[in-house]
């Protein structure tokens, strides 16, 4: 009976059959609907694997929802439910997550046939050269909590000891795991793989929450500079010591945490992922420093007057009462940069739309990530910035350092805005590779290199026929890719120099007191270490962006 109603052609066959010869395009047209529509195998296959992300996902769910009612009940209700409290749970969570680790690593890794696909577009080494840079610096954090503790032992619990021991560990494994194993594609334990990679995306969601809301270190920095505090420091040059690399070291700390998150993700989303032939064989385009001139300019610019002001900032930030002067310069940098930046993000749009490109359309879940991460990261400081806008209009808006922070504020949403999707447009653009022009520097890269000679004569001819080269590709490349590379290469610069200054210590929108002031120390406390790690990792995040477009112009 079925195989009645499989050769019996619909109305749409027999009216193409009157016009077209009886040949195998009938038969190939219902096996590829039989093959897209009736496959039990395929259909018992994705039901599975929404099955096990439902699942794992509902176990993140509730951890993370758990770890949250821990913090409120220690922010609401000191007295039930204290820091060490927290710090408790987490430590239990992050010996969960080490034990899974290590089993991924040596169990089910390991097995046969485990790992036949590797995501080419997941783990770029700037994300995970990234998961390094902040691991380490959250390890230093974490042994000058563990020297802060072990000074004021007399007036510390044992738990300010371990906790940072636990931290440490859990830190160096992970970090290690991201490190090989970003990449994989499981084809086995599929389950029970999402459910470890879930649990750790929730320990670290808890962790950053953690570092957000919780100034216990902080109010006791400050009394102690103000000396009403009760537990005294008995050598004070160590313990000042401690204090500044502790606030130095304190933004890595959560920056580590929502980069872990975001790889661990793709970890998840590729849990039983097939790649295909094709899409696994598509090759990168490498990078290049040809035919751009203005943008490294322009950017290099850029880059040495923040480092300029930066500096100038730090040494007057390090004194108790910084002048208003350093913040005018500071604020005033940022309003000549971001209107530039703004106007390269419109310019790049416009192009996009004039190209000719399709847009890619295949499945890709680092690309879907980076959107949303784009998107997300950016609210932090879009947040912050209304926050401001709000503060300094209800006060005094005319006054100049307000009237700078207000118009830098402005310009800051903007510039996320147009920068956002200018990206996200760029990341969607199919690639165009020109033909035979690499294949040349190639060969007369090798040609140069097999004639080196030692004689200076040699050298300049060398020299010269670099200079053709760069002059040749600087011209042959069309003014629209020409000028969404200087764009792009701009924007790259600039967001770098944008990403050093508040990791590194600039954090005039806690510094100069005017949201403080207006909403008070706890609360602008929470709203600046909620906004300023999502800013750093936006920035941070773009320059990734940003190079992807580069590369594929």
């Amino acid at each position: 009976m079925s195989d009645k109603k499989v050769s019996r052609p619909c109305h749409h066959c027999e009216r193409r059959s009157a016009s077209a010869p009886t040949d195998t395009s009938k038969i190939h047209y219902e096996k590829f609907w039989l093959y897209r529509h009736c496959s039990s195998v395929q259909q018992r296959d994705r039901q599975a694997q929404k099955a096990g992300q439902l699942f794992s996902g509902l176990l993140a769910m509730n951890v993370v929802f758990l770890g949250s009612a821990f913090i409120s009940s220690m922010i609401f209700n000191h007295v039930a439910i204290t820091l060490a409290d927290v710090w408790i749970l987490l430590s239990i969570l992050k010996v969960l997550c080490l034990f899974w680790i290590i089993y991924y690593l040596l169990g089910t890794s390991r097995q046969p046939h485990a790992v036949l696909y590797r995501d080419s577009h997941a783990g770029a080494i700037w994300i995970r050269g990234s998961v390094l840079l902040f691991g380490s610096c959250s390890i230093l954090l974490h042994v000058f909590q563990i020297g802060y503790s072990t000074i004021l032992i007399h007036c510390k619990s044992g738990v300010e000891i371990v906790f940072p021991c636990i931290g440490i560990l859990f830190i160096c494994t992970q970090a290690y795991f991201l490190w090989h194993h970003s990449k994989d594609c499981i084809q086995v334990q599929h389950n029970f793989t999402r459910c470890g990679l879930m649990l750790t995306i929730a320990t670290n969601l808890i962790l950053w929450l953690l570092a957000v809301t919780n100034d216990t270190l902080h109010m006791e920095i400050e009394s102690q500079l103000r000396e009403t505090t009760l537990c005294t420091c008995p050598n004070t040059t160590i313990c000042e010591v401690f204090q500044r690399g502790y606030i130095l070291l304190y933004p890595f700390n959560t920056e580590y945490c929502l980069v872990c998150c975001s790889v661990l993700y793709v970890m998840w989303k590729n849990v039983g992922r097939r790649i295909s032939h094709h899409h696994d064989l598509h090759t990168k385009p490498k990078f290049k420093l040809q035919g751009v001139v203005f943008g490294p300019l322009l950017g290099a610019v850029a880059v040495i007057v923040g480092a300029c002001v930066f500096m100038m900032y730090q040494i007057q930030a390090t004194s108790l009462d910084p002048t208003r002067q350093v913040f005018v310069i500071y604020y005033s940098y940022y309003i000549v940069l971001l209107p530039l930046m703004s106007v390269g993000a419109v310019i790049g749009t416009i192009i996009h739309a004039l190209e000719k490109k399709e847009l890619d359309t295949l499945k890709n879940p680092t690309r879907s990530l980076d959107v949303v991460l784009l998107m997300g990261a950016a609210l932090g400081q879009i947040g912050m910035s209304y926050f401001s806008i709000v503060a300094l209009v209800a006060t005094n808006p005319r006054e100049l350092l307000n009237s700078l922070i207000l118009s830098y504020s402005v310009l800051l949403i903007f510039q996320n805005i147009t920068q956002n999707v200018f990206i996200i447009d760029g990341l969607h653009r199919q690639r165009v590779t020109p033909p035979g022009k690499e294949e040349d520097t190639k060969e007369q890269n090798c040609e140069g290199y097999s004639q080196r000679r030692v004689s200076v004569l040699e050298l300049g001819q060398e020299i010269r026929k670099a200079s053709l080269s760069y002059i040749h590709t600087y011209s042959h490349l069309s003014w629209k890719r020409r000028v969404l590379r200087e764009i792009s290469f701009f924007l790259v610069l600039c967001n770098i120099i944008l990403w050093v200054m508040p990791t590194f210590g600039a954090h005039p929108v806690f510094e100069n007191g005017m949201e403080r002031s207006f909403y008070g120390y706890s609360t602008w406390f929470v709203i600046v270490n909620f906004g300023l790690p999502l800013g750093v990792f936006y920035r941070m995040h773009s320059v990734g962006g940003l190079l992807e477009i580069y590369v594929t112009a």
